[in-house]
């Protein structure tokens, strides 16, 4: 079983559309590659109905689109007999994670994919001479990201991290000691994380996340494009796939309503 269980409902240009006809071009793209099922994942702060949550001029910005229409375009998918998951990526809103669990519970959701893009209102990974990496010095970054991370994966309000050292993005790399942490804290928590092949596009150049965490955590994987357009779905899954089983995943999870199983990778 292959899966690409992160990316984003938009258009060939970029654009977010929100139908079941968006759908499937990525679906004949995975089709091409060998991708059994693939799983749409948008970022949670785009949608109005979870306005209230949000203060950064980023966010807000983006945040006009219906929550509805999204969840009707993937079930009209799926009721077509496409291989489509409904999902969400979902940014640690903290001591306010209870207040956005409560108005997504009542959408059929199969998985959330929880992700850390900004620590105390700083981007991680907006641009390695501001933020986070402007504010603090680099073991400091990565300390405070495995920290909320971490207290993330042990909320239980998520199914799988995204990215999970997406801290690397610039090649500013973690310590062992921060690694062994990260690990620690998603194995405590029981929640899979994802091998993602976006972390070949950015400026590190490598696949997300480090084979640390693969050979630290015991945890469950799926895989993930995070393709913003149809054609980078299934994108570099060779290498993605060679990397699980060197680090000894031979099963993939795989979700419907929440709830998680195993299938033989590949």
């Amino acid at each position: 079983m292959i899966v690409d269980y992160h990316m984003h409902l938009r258009d060939t240009e970029g654009g977010i559309v929100l139908s079941a006809d968006t759908v499937e071009p990525f679906v004949e793209r995975a089709a091409e590659r060998g991708v059994d099922e693939i799983g749409f994942t948008e970022h949670v702060y785009y949608f109005e109905q979870t306005k209230g949550l949000w203060s950064l001029p980023y966010q807000l910005e983006r945040c006009h689109f219906d929550l509805d229409e999204y969840v009707g375009a993937i079930e009209e998918a799926k009721r077509r007999g496409l291989p489509v998951k409904l999902g969400l990526e979902v940014d640690w809103t903290g001591e306010r994670a209870d207040e956005l669990a409560a108005i997504l519970a009542p959408y059929p959701f199969d998985f959330f994919l929880g992700s850390v893009h900004w620590i105390e209102g700083l981007a991680v990974d907006g641009n390695e001479r501001c933020g986070a990496w402007h504010a603090w010095p680099e073991d400091e970054v990565w300390r405070r990201y495995v920290e909320t991370l971490s207290a993330a994966a042990a909320s239980g309000h998520f199914d799988v991290l995204s990215h999970p050292d997406l801290a690397k993005i610039f090649g500013v790399r973690g310590s062992d000691e921060r690694y062994a942490e990260l690990a620690r804290g998603i194995d405590a928590a029981g929640i899979a994380f994802e091998i993602s092949t976006a972390g070949l596009r950015k400026p590190v150049g490598e696949i997300y996340p480090d084979p640390r965490l693969l050979e630290l955590s015991s945890a469950p994987i799926t895989l993930a494009s995070d393709s913003h357009e149809p054609r980078l779905v299934g994108e570099d899954y060779d290498a993605a796939i060679a990397l699980a089983w060197a680090n000894g995943r031979e099963t993939v999870s795989v979700f419907d309503r929440r709830v998680r199983r195993q299938e033989p990778l590949g």
